[in-house]
């Protein structure tokens, strides 16, 4: 089979360097895996996805209208978010292993926020270092971006490679306070960034405030990614946001539907008493012993 030569990527979109991380992230314990998310900033539940749940997605998907990028055509994203497009997607948002997880990570009331899907088209250039939160919201985001807990679940439905547009995050990020960690702030590259290379099926699971990108996709196939969103049902938008459509909802799959609650859900209390009757004596969710080393 002769494949189409991949277009040239521009010199002012290189890089020039990849720290691929090398990280084993089979046989993580639990705590080690939010260890890993909450001060790192990421973790890989390597291969979670079975094969055929990714065959099924990529099927379901591959008429899906896409629009591209202001600054490249071979960055593409479809118009409508895909659990309204593909039913596969749609069980996603419940999908156990997943939600097992983000329990541990969250607690028991779980929101999902939106969903994303994305083409990477060969000679793709890289997609600048951003987070995907500000706390004050913007155009990219609108007030989904503003909550203060926001957590996305990157699927990969093909392999990450050194070539097709392999993930790249800065350490900890998330954590600084320093200006320069500023989630309005685009980097074109960190010296101290790293790149995961996984395989398909492969769940990358970040921080709303970690600062990421992609590197270009100088594979001669595209590299498809479904993003997921989910936040605590406290950490609401500091603006309202349009609600789901009510019927979309309704013929949603029975395993999402708990997590399609209302966007605008929010703990926020205004009037805060000094001595609230009932206060709890335990919460396990900030054991500083949650990581296990305690």
């Amino acid at each position: 089979m002769t494949q189409t030569p991949v277009p040239p990527i521009s010199p002012e979109e290189e890089i020039g360097f990849m720290n691929v991380d090398a990280t084993d992230f089979f046989g993580m314990s639990r705590a080690e895996q939010i260890r890993r998310f909450e001060v790192e900033g990421f973790v890989v539940l390597p291969s979670i996805l079975p094969a055929e749940a990714v065959a099924r997605i990529k099927e379901e998907l591959a008429d899906a209208e896409m629009s591209h990028t202001s600054y490249s055509e071979f960055q593409t994203r479809a118009v409508t978010q895909p659990q309204w497009h593909s039913r596969a997607v749609a069980e996603l948002i419940g999908f156990p292993p997943m939600i097992d997880f983000l329990t541990d990570l969250l607690g028991p009331e779980i929101v999902f926020t939106r969903g994303f899907f994305q083409r990477t088209l060969p000679g793709s250039p890289g997609i600048s270092m951003h987070t995907d939160g500000q706390p004050h919201g913007s155009n990219l985001f609108g007030y989904e971006g503003s909550c203060l807990r926001l957590v996305r679940v990157l699927y990969y439905l093909d392999d990450l490679t050194p070539e097709r547009a392999p993930f790249r995050l800065i350490p900890r990020s998330h954590l600084s306070f320093h200006a320069e960690a500023s989630p309005y702030v685009r980097y074109k590259s960190h010296p101290e960034e790293i790149t995961l290379v996984v395989p398909a099926g492969s769940a990358v699971v970040v921080p709303s405030l970690l600062l990421h990108a992609t590197h270009p996709n100088r594979d001669p196939r595209p590299r498809e990614l479904v993003q997921l969103g989910y936040r605590p049902a406290w950490s609401g938008p500091i603006q309202p946001v349009d609600e789901w459509d009510p019927e979309l909802v309704a013929n949603a799959p029975e395993i999402a539907k708990p997590f399609l609650k209302s966007l605008n859900t929010t703990g926020f209390q205004w009037e805060q008493p000094h001595k609230p009757a009932d206060m709890r004596t335990e919460a396990p969710g900030i054991n500083p012993s949650r990581w296990g080393d305690a």
